[in-house]
């Protein structure tokens, strides 16, 4: 279970890593687009007007599928903001308590998005829903990919407070543990 749970989030990360590939790749060719354009003002001949149509759009969905994928892998990777100092003064029963209670909170939390997403989405792709660029996307997709990374984070999560409730250590713990001694800390 452990395998494809992190093989999951693995998945995830590079579809968010790709999903930032693929962002610089279309700004790169709009700017040599725009290059070629000013070069050949530059040489006397008219410019062509090479654009990425509804690349801001285009842009946008890849962005929110990026930041959405990556929740999970950020999550085990202590990635996300945490106010550990406080946890500090508790000491480690309390400290577990804690992060118990708070992924507990996140995962209500991510579960009620998740929902709210779903539904988004489901109604979007009924009723065939757009975007309104150059490029008419269906919306669904995009929010598909919105549902699928939330879905996925509330997966880690679940996972994350399983691990503690088991008596053992969630993966962020670990990683910022990890961090902690490489950086000379306590």
């Amino acid at each position: 279970m452990r395998k494809a749970l992190d093989t999951l989030y693995g998945a995830a990360l590079v579809g968010a890593c790709l999903s930032m590939i693929a962002i610089a790749a279309l700004v790169f060719v709009q700017i040599l687009g725009r290059v070629a354009d000013s070069l050949a003002v530059l040489a006397g001949m008219p410019r062509y007007g090479f654009i990425v149509p509804s690349l801001a759009e285009i842009g946008g969905f890849l962005f929110v599928a990026a930041s959405f994928l990556a929740l999970p892998w950020t999550l085990r990777a202590a990635g996300h903001v945490r106010v550990t100092l406080a946890l500090r003064t508790f000491g480690p029963r309390g400290d577990r308590a804690m992060s118990a209670l708070v992924l507990l909170a996140a995962l209500g939390l991510t579960a009620f998005a998740l929902w709210s997403v779903w539904l988004l989405t489901y109604a979007s792709f009924l009723r065939g829903s757009v975007s309104v660029g150059i490029i008419a996307i269906p919306l669904w997709i995009p929010q598909g990919v919105m549902t699928a990374g939330l879905a996925i984070f509330a997966i880690a999560l679940a996972d994350e407070l399983a691990a503690i409730l088991r008596g053992g250590d969630a993966a962020f713990r670990l990683a910022e543990s990890q961090r902690e001694a490489s950086e000379g800390g306590h």
